[in-house]
């Protein structure tokens, strides 16, 4: 893959095989994010576990403390008393029956859908279309909940899903390039303790295998962090 000028000198910038402090990763990472819209950072960690286990699974919600800067429309999928709830928590979208058949014909504006446990019968119809693209409701992911206020508030308030990948990576957002060293740094941490935290008792070994920061366009630094 041929790389441009801005992202070669950006490699150039510091020593692409050490690992450095989450500070100096930080400060280089936000350097070298230097396209003309706000650069989102993102983290990406290997993990030791083998993701073909189900108890070897990886997979969480955590609230960062200064959100991702991304604002994110969120689809409530919920009748009567709760739909109530979720207009009134500041869901952008809010409907029943209508709603699953707008999404069986294509439609899919909207980034986080949450579902009351009733109406996941009609949600699971679904399956085939939001699977794929990652919008199906899960109680896991804390978007199958009867607490729908709570949930939309949380979605809205910066809520981020981590989920091991088939390679055993951890791929997420922890804000944009405009928050600063500070705030990344505060959400870094956050997040880091929320996978920490998410190790499962059949996992073996190092839990945390390698981690890096990288901004949108720019190349991944590599950080020390140990367990």
């Amino acid at each position: 893959m041929k790389r441009g000028k801005a992202y070669l000198d950006s490699l150039a910038s510091y020593e692409k095989n050490k690992q450095y402090d989450k500070e100096e990763a930080m400060e280089i990472v936000l350097h070298n994010a230097k396209a003309k819209f706000d650069e989102t950072i993102e983290l990406h960690c290997k993990l030791g576990v083998d993701p073909r286990h189900a108890d070897q699974q990886v997979r969480g919600v955590v609230v960062l403390p200064h959100g991702t800067g991304k604002t994110l429309r969120v689809l409530v999928i919920a009748k009567g008393a709760k739909a109530d709830e979720a207009e009134a928590a500041g869901a952008d979208i809010v409907g029943a029956e209508e709603i699953v058949q707008k999404i069986q014909g294509g439609w899919f504006d909207f980034d986080v859908c949450v579902a009351t446990p009733d109406m996941m019968g009609l949600v699971g119809r679904l399956g085939k279309l939001l699977g794929p693209k990652g919008l199906m409701p899960n109680p896991k992911s804390g978007t199958v909940t009867m607490d729908v206020a709570r949930a939309v508030k949380d979605i809205k308030a910066g809520k981020v899903e981590y989920r091991v990948d088939k390679t055993a990576i951890v791929h997420c957002p922890i804000g944009k390039k405009s928050f600063g060293k500070e705030k990344l740094l505060e959400n870094f941490d956050t997040l880091m303790s929320a996978l920490v935290k998410a190790k499962p008792a059949a996992a073996k070994g190092q839990y945390i295998r390698s981690l890096s920061l990288a901004p949108t366009m720019g190349p991944a630094v590599k950080v020390n962090f140990k367990v």
